[in-house]
Parts: structure tokens; C-alpha cells; sequence
């Protein structure tokens, strides 16, 4: 049972404050005594489960304990093989990726690891709207005409028709993406979330499947006493895939991370400095930026520009090459957020007519852009805490992107609506969905969504508990303690940044700033005072609170970190709630 904060029950967002529980206050004190570690890092440390025996090696991850043996994973061996047999072969290769983040830098992958060895390959991503996700059969047919092997890499997993039109090449799927009770024919499907496997390490995305491929293929070449291409130098392309595809940031994923940023921080490789380099981005990026400055850059091609613009970027060499593909994917960003800003206040009127307290909370409409609908959900089932799905229709056809709470398995329930012949085809996963049907099927798609996810307890869910680790004042929120805490990362789906209380404090000044957002700053009457921003803050009821105090103090609550500037650093609150004293 986890205690009430400061008797907040209904903030300013409608949620109820929530700290340890008594076994988690039990466990951080024991943390911070044993382990010899800060009390507030402790508290962190304790909300995740960690043991004083076992701190030590939570806060220094090390690849090499956590790395799984890649033949743990079905047909791992024979695809490795494969692949070795068609370099020295010198057979014509081809790779067939999703247009995400995680299929462009499992591309990259592949791309430069052949590179490296000599050896070139083809390059194909599907148009979102001309051929949607996933392999089709004209593009699979064309390909085997010139090739003589396909990876199919973040996608494959449900192609049976694309593959077997493959005719005269073999076909490799590398994915993790939800299994079908069929696998199709083809000479390997790696994949964590096939139905024959235990599922431990279905956590991984596409990248780290292709990443634990090319160990097992490392593997084999030291047997045979030749020497691969440096993998380590390859991680920031597997962090960057890990963050931006939600994976959950547990187990080998957050070593995956941790490396990875390390790796990034050299600027070593063209495509991301000069993704970098566009975002502004003057230090070494963090899990944060690899989720919201530098994911949906490379995401913005294949969402409404270039397909294969983001994995062209990332395995490119030439900097002034690398350097005009970033700023093309940077406008292109900017006309995504104009486009996503518009759906998102039409869907969220609809949702809201329809009825917000539904296990299901869905939009559709006619021209909605497919490469934003998945963006449109996610704010809907944020603003919600339900399921979301927001679905573009050009005439008849309809192709949406639904997100998923925890607890709720909507890429299973998607499933479950295609094998029912509810909607053309659908799948994912737990947390991340997407699906094609025509305007006759929506109606009666949604109602038997929403019925599927009502008996996982969809519809049971309240606004969401405000998970608070700890209090502080602005004194004790130093640079020091920021870096303390970052040894407890990476942060990001599954294990969310440590979020603090300053309770009762003063508001001193407050500034809008962009659209819709709120700078301000507070103190509690001492000497210190800190800096915040609350973005979205029109939006969400905490602006009216913040401007209009009149004098009354304030709990605030939100995430710390460090703010660069002109050379300093100073600690800033981004503002996620808050409630009257």
C-alpha cells in the first residue's frame, strides 16, 4: 500500500500524489545505510526493487553480465550462418525495413556491419501510404529478382504472402513484433515474441535482435579465424532504437543504453552529429533526447516525407552528406508537429463527445495524416490513461495507430480482431498497435476493441497516480544530486526519472513562452530560487493555477534536471503537477 503526498488527492491534473510504500520506505533506508548511498537515490533505487547486495551492479550495468546468449533466440544460428554464407558468396543482399526509428537503425546496422566488411547492400522501406508497414508482395517480387537475399528487419514476422513472393531469393526475418500460431516459410524467423518462445526477452526491440544477430555472427567468424567489425562502437544505434521505441529500460536494455550513449558522445558517427548538430543539441544527448529531440527526427521521413531518409542518415559516411539529410528531416519534423497539433485537437474533440471513460478512447476521421495518427494516440491515451486508437481514412480505406496503457495488451487484442475478420489486418505490441480497415468495419471493430480491452481492466482505470519518490526543497536540489541520480538510469518506459515534491513554495515570477507553455520560478523563502517550466501548460489547467496564486502557496511536482546556459549549469523543475497547499 503506497501513502498519500501531502494529502493531494485531486491536483491541479485530477491525480492523486502517491509515495513509497511502507516496504519501499523499509528498503530505501536500508539502501542508503549499506549501500552508502544519498537518501534520495535510495528511494529510487528502492521503487525499482533494488537490493543493498545487489546496488552496485544496478548503478554500473556491465554488457557483458547482461548480454543473453544470442542462440537463446530460435533459429539465431541458421540466420547468422546465412548471412556469413552470402558474404563470402558475394550473393546480392537486400534490406527491407520498417520506416520507424527501430527499423532505420536496424538497417544502419546491417548496412554498416556489411560495409565494413566490404560488402554493399540494398537499402528498401516501404511509402506509409502508397504500401503501408511491413513487406507487400510487389515490392518482395521486385527485390528477389535482383537479390539473392532479403533480411527483413522490425517487420516480417506476419508476411506470408510478401515472402513466398520472394521467388528465386531466401528470406530472413530479424523482428520482434507479436507472433501468429504460423510462421512464414522462409530460411529464419528471429524473434523474441514468436509464439514458441518464452517471451523473457520479448522486451527488445528489432535493433537488439539485429545487434545479438551480428554477435552470434561475430562469433562464428572468430571460429573461423577471421575478425568482425567493433560491435561496441555500434551500440549508439541500438540506444537509440531502444528509447525510441518504448522498449522497457530493464534488464540488458538498459546496458544497451548506457553503452550506447557512451558511444554517441564521441561523435563518431556522421548521421547522428549531424542529426545532432540540427536539434541544437551542444552536449552529449541523454535517454531524454534520444526520445524527444533525436527519435522523432528520424522518425519525421517515413512519417511524412522520405521513407528510407532517417536509415540513409544514420548509416551515411560523408558529413556534408549526413549534414543536408539532417536538415531535411528537421523541416520535415516541423511540418509534422503543424500537421500532428491539427488532428490532435479534432481527435480529442471527438474522443471527448464519444465518451473519455471508456475502456477504448478512438478518433477517425477522413484526410487524418497515417504518419501522425500514432503520435495523435499517444497524447489521447496520456490525456486519458486508456487505450487510444486514431484511425486516417482516404475514401474508404483506414489505416490507424493505437497506443496502450500497462496492464492492457492491445497488440494482442488487435491481433485478435484480424483473425476475427473485423478489420483487414493489425498487429504489434503490448503497448504499441496498428491496423488497416475499411469505414464498414470501424464501427463494429471499435465496439469489439473496446469489449477485448474492457476484460483486461481498461475501463477500471482513473486518472493516473502521480508516482513521487521523494520531497526536497530547493536547497537540496543541486547539479550534485541531479548527477547522483543519473547513475540510477537510463530513464525512459518501465523505468520512469526519479519525480520530487517542493512543497508549499512561493511562485516569483511567471512568463509564458511558446505555444502554450509556462516559465516561472519559486522559492520557499530561503535563499534559493529555483527555476521551472511547465510545458503544455495552457493545455492541462496548470497555467490557470500557477498564474492566478494569489499569493497562496503551492506543492509542485515534477522531475529535476540540469539546465545548460551560455556556458552554466543551474538546476530547472519541469513541471508535471501541482496542487494548492
Amino acid at each position: 500500500m503506497t501513502s498519500t503526498i501531502l494529502n493531494v488527492t485531486a491536483s491541479a491534473t485530477g491525480r492523486h500524489w502517491v509515495g513509497l510504500s511502507p516496504e519501499e520506505d523499509r528498503l530505501s533506508e536500508a539502501l542508503a545505510q549499506r549501500a552508502d548511498i544519498a537518501p534520495a537515490l535510495a528511494r529510487v533505487l528502492a521503487r525499482r526493487g533494488v537490493l543493498p547486495e545487489t546496488a552496485d551492479s544496478y548503478l554500473a550495468p556491465a554488457l557483458r553480465d547482461l548480454l543473453p546468449d544470442p542462440l537463446r533466440l530460435k533459429d539465431m544460428g541458421v540466420a547468422a550462418t546465412r548471412v556469413l554464407a552470402a558474404m563470402a558468396d558475394r550473393e546480392r543482399i537486400a534490406i527491407f525495413a520498417d520506416y520507424d526509428v527501430d527499423g532505420g537503425t536496424s538497417a544502419a546496422l546491417l548496412i554498416d556491419w556489411l560495409r565494413q566488411q566490404g560488402h554493399a547492400a540494398t537499402l528498401y522501406i516501404p511509402d506509409r501510404i502508397d504500401e503501408g508497414y511491413g513487406p507487400n508482395e510487389a515490392a518482395m517480387a521486385e527485390l528477389a529478382t535482383s537479390h539473392d537475399l532479403i533480411i527483413c528487419v522490425d517487420c516480417g514476422t506476419l508476411s506470408h504472402d510478401p515472402i513466398a513472393a520472394a521467388r528465386g531469393a531466401e528470406v530472413i526475418v530479424l523482428d520482434h513484433h507479436l507472433g501468429g500460431a504460423e510462421l512464414p516459410d522462409c530460411v529464419a524467423v528471429v524473434n523474441p515474441n514468436r509464439q514458441d518462445e518464452p517471451g523473457d526477452l520479448g522486451y527488445l526491440c528489432a535493433a537488439a535482435v539485429v545487434f545479438l544477430m551480428l554477435v552470434e555472427a561475430g562469433r562464428q567468424l572468430r571460429e573461423a579465424g577471421r575478425k568482425g567489425p567493433d560491435l561496441m562502437a555500434m551500440l549508439d544505434l541500438v540506444a537509440l532504437a531502444t528509447v525510441a521505441d518504448v522498449a522497457q529500460l530493464t534488464g540488458v536494455n538498459r546496458a544497451f543504453v548506457r553503452q550506447g550513449l557512451k558511444v554517441m558522445a564521441r561523435r563518431d558517427r556522421p548521421g547522428l552529429v549531424a542529426l545532432c548538430d540540427v536539434a541544437r543539441l551542444d552536449r552529449a544527448p541523454t535517454s531524454y533526447h534520444l526520445g524527444f529531440v533525436l527519435g522523432p527526427r528520424v522518425n519525421a521521413g517515413g512519417r511524412i516525407g522520405e521513407a528510407d531518409l532517417g536509415a540513409r542518415l544514420l548509416a551515411c559516411t560523408d558529413p556534408a552528406e549526413a549534414r543536408a539529410m539532417a536538415e531535411r528531416l528537421d523541416m520535415f519534423n516541423t511540418d509534422r508537429r503543424e500537421i500532428e497539433a491539427n488532428v490532435r485537437d479534432a481527435a480529442l474533440a471527438q474522443a471527448e463527445a464519444r465518451c473519455l471513460d471508456a475502456p477504448l478512447v478512438w478518433a477517425a476521421d477522413e484526410g487524418w495524416h497515417p504518419g501522425v495518427v500514432g503520435i495523435v494516440a499517444s497524447r489521447l491515451k496520456e490525456a486519458t490513461n486508456r487505450p487510444a486508437v486514431v484511425i486516417g481514412f482516404d475514401g474508404d480505406d483506414g489505416k490507424g495507430s493505437g497506443r496502450s496503457i500497462a496492464g492492457v495488451d492491445l497488440g494482442a487484442s488487435i491481433q485478435k480482431l484480424a483473425a476475427e475478420g473485423l478489420i483487414q489486418k493489425g498487429g504489434g505490441h503490448r503497448m504499441a498497435a496498428g491496423l488497416s480497415l475499411s469505414r464498414a468495419q470501424l464501427e463494429p471493430a471499435m465496439a469489439r476493441l473496446s469489449e477485448l480491452l474492457a476484460k483486461q481492466g481498461a475501463g477500471e482505470a482513473g486518472p493516473a497516480d502521480l508516482r513521487i519518490d521523494a520531497m526536497l526543497m530547493p536547497g537540496g536540489a543541486t547539479v550534485e544530486l541531479i548527477e547522483a541520480l543519473e547513475t540510477a538510469g537510463p530513464f525512459g518506459a518501465g523505468s520512469p526519472a526519479p519525480r520530487f515534491v517542493f512543497p508549499s513554495q512561493s511562485i516569483r515570477f511567471t512568463k509564458p513562452v511558446g505555444d502554450g507553455h509556462l516559465k516561472f520560478s519559486f522559492s520557499d523563502g530561503g535563499p534559493v530560487t529555483l527555476e521551472a517550466i511547465a510545458f503544455n501548460a495552457r493545455s492541462t489547467g496548470l497555467a490557470d493555477l500557477i498564474e492566478g496564486h494569489a499569493g497562496r502557496p503551492i506543492h509542485l511536482a515534477g522531475r529535476i534536471e540540469v539546465n545548460h546556459w551560455n556556458g552554466r549549469q543551474s538546476v530547472q523543475l519541469r513541471l508535471e503537477d501541482a496542487a494548492l497547499a
